[in-house]
């Protein structure tokens, strides 16, 4: 067994214990459309730091919170995630979400993916500031909070009322695990408009995730 010492939601540290017979997974869901290095790095921090044995990257192919907006065909995502994490052994996707019908809950899809491990095994989503003072509005929030450990990326624009949040979902504050890790202003969104206006996206995706989006023409009809 050994232990690690992470921020809390808090503001003290919360102290995560590894044992050798017990399994730490992390959990990633998105859209990735398309993945980026921001994606990439909070994956490799959180394993990183959490220790987990493997980070799972989950594609929804219909988000309810997105549906006013038009996204790129689920396989196209899922191919340009198997490029942006090639060599990382660390790394999987899974289709959990892209092989059954809409529309596509967090909470179900943790569920679902609970299934395939042994019940000890600790899962660990991870989730964006904007999304955590979100989440009283999400489906069933409070059984994600009882499913798994939140692992939130802060963020510097973002400012969470935590008395609002443990009012709305009490215990959250227990349930979150602060990532400390560099701060990177990448929007898949954003880069959904450079592409469309001609402007670069280099550094910003790995070479063959851009080689890829070229290929395809994607995002280039964008408005």
């Amino acid at each position: 067994m050994c232990a690690s010492a992470l921020p809390s939601s808090s503001g003290g540290w919360k102290t995560l214990l590894v044992t050798e017979n017990k399994e730490h997974i992390g959990i990633f869901g998105g859209t990735f459309d398309p993945p980026h290095m921001g994606h990439l790095i909070l994956a490799e921090e959180a394993r990183d730091q959490l220790q987990l044995s493997r980070v799972y990257f989950v594609p929804a192919a219909d988000p309810p919170h997105k549906r006013d907006r038009r996204l790129t065909p689920v396989e196209h995502r899922i191919e340009m995630l198997k490029i942006a994490i090639a060599g990382n052994e660390a790394f999987t996707i899974s289709r959990v979400d892209a092989d059954r019908p809409g529309p596509h809950y967090t909470t179900d899809m943790i569920h679902l993916l609970r299934r395939q491990f042994p019940p000890q095994t600790e899962l660990y989503f991870l989730i964006g500031f904007d999304s955590l003072a979100d989440l009283p509005n999400w489906h069933r929030p409070q059984d994600l909070l009882a499913a798994c450990q939140l692992v939130a990326l802060t963020r510097f624009d973002v400012v969470l009322d935590w008395v609002y949040l443990e009012q709305a979902l009490p215990g959250i504050r227990s349930r979150v695990i602060l990532l400390d890790m560099p701060e990177l202003e990448i929007a898949s969104h954003v880069l959904q408009q450079r592409v469309h206006s001609g402007r670069t996206i280099r550094y910003q995706v790995p070479v063959g995730v851009e080689a890829y989006i070229r290929q395809h023409r994607l995002y280039e009809n964008n408005g």
